[in-house]
């Protein structure tokens, strides 16, 4: 098993940066990707980047590209977020995911993810 933690969640202005950090614990040579998501009150979950573990490849979403930035630590077994210009349509909580196939397809949805952190609050203020 596969155990993730994240932090670094928390309230900013508009405008303002903050900073995830995802760590993993456990069977963590499992893992071949790393990613984000974020549920904002009344929506699905929706996919927000990944990273690949061995290559450091990352994806991102269009609605952060540009803003966000993924990137690993494969000896601290931690992912990290960098957001700058948050916007308050950023606000919700974000997780961390972890998944083990190698094929990387539908990286993106949800279901593709076999390890789920317990999510941290990001609240950006007009």
């Amino acid at each position: 098993q596969v155990q993730l933690v994240e932090s670094g969640g928390g309230l900013v202005q508009a405008g303002g940066s903050l900073r995830l950090s995802c760590a993993a614990s456990g069977r963590t040579f499992r893992i071949y990707a790393m990613g984000w998501f974020r549920q904002a009150p009344g929506k699905e979950r929706e996919f927000v980047a990944v990273i690949r573990r061995s290559s450091g490849v990352t994806t991102y979403a269009d609605s952060v590209k540009g803003r966000f930035t993924i990137s690993g630590d494969n000896a601290k077994n931690t992912v990290y977020l960098q957001m700058n210009s948050l916007k308050p349509e950023d606000t919700a909580v974000y997780y961390c995911a972890a998944h083990q196939d190698s094929s990387d397809s539908y990286y993106y949805v949800r279901s593709k993810y076999d390890y789920w952190g317990q999510g941290t609050q990001v609240t950006v203020s007009s």
